[in-house]
């Protein structure tokens, strides 16, 4: 259960970092009210993670790494947003770590 938290976390955080892009330096009502409510829940799933026993370094970790990943794809698939091979040969290593991550924990 609190990997299907933290997952829910990191949606509601990929979310709310898309929406700040389309809120125009908060000039945009619902972009920028869908910014303060991702970010808001992200942070109360998080800490229910954490509640739950999921070492700080491993939900952490996960979390801003799975965050960091979706954001560049996303914003190049949706936004337009330029990702170069290497910023595509970054985000191997990310996942990688994630995974590192998650699995290490499970041991």
């Amino acid at each position: 259960m609190p990997y299907l938290l933290l997952a829910a976390a990191i949606v509601l955080e990929v979310t709310a970092t898309i929406n700040l892009r389309l809120s125009d330096g908060f000039t945009r009502p619902v972009p920028s009210i869908l910014v303060v409510i991702g970010y808001l829940g992200a942070f109360g799933l998080l800490s229910q993670v954490l509640r739950a026993g999921i070492p700080v370094g491993v939900a952490y970790g996960i979390w801003a790494g799975a965050g960091v990943a979706l954001v560049a794809v996303i914003g190049a698939v949706l936004l337009g947003d330029t990702l170069t091979p290497v910023q595509l040969g970054g985000i191997a290593p990310v996942v990688a770590g994630v995974l590192a991550l998650e699995l290490g924990a499970a041991h």
